[in-house]
């Protein structure tokens, strides 16, 4: 049995296997995900999973180079916005349109989809490189 880290042997395997520049979705229990791309539902009930927890699981094993979330994040949730910007430090994060986010989310490998109620609490991670 794994000790620590990403215990879902779904999303460890993803994050195990993400290349250079793909992106990976960590989304609201509400965003819709496009039936083309994987979904790894986490969701337990409302709330649980949260967005941040699993933001925070992700980040401690997945390299990010940056990130998206919707500009209406940004405007109607800055507190929750702020937490993301901690969190990823110096990562350039990009802020677009909602529809243009929910266009791009059809790039991404996977959508982890959370519990979180919160409007707007989605993020796509696009993966670095750790050389």
């Amino acid at each position: 049995m794994k000790r620590s880290g990403i215990l879902n042997p779904q999303l460890a395997q993803l994050v195990a296997s993400m290349g250079h520049t793909e992106m990976l979705c960590i989304a609201d229990s509400g965003l819709p995900i496009p039936v083309e791309v994987l979904r790894i539902d986490l969701a337990l009930s409302a709330g649980v999973p949260g967005f941040l927890q699993t933001l925070d699981a992700v980040l401690s094993e997945l390299e990010v180079e940056r990130a998206v979330v919707a500009q209406e994040l940004v405007e109607r949730n800055p507190a929750l916005y702020a937490e993301i910007r901690r969190r990823l430090g110096d990562t350039p994060v990009e802020a677009v349109p909602h529809e243009e986010f929910k266009r791009l989310v059809r790039s991404a490998r996977a959508v982890v989809r959370t519990g979180e109620q919160t409007p707007y609490a989605n993020i796509l991670l696009q993966g670095g490189v750790t050389f």
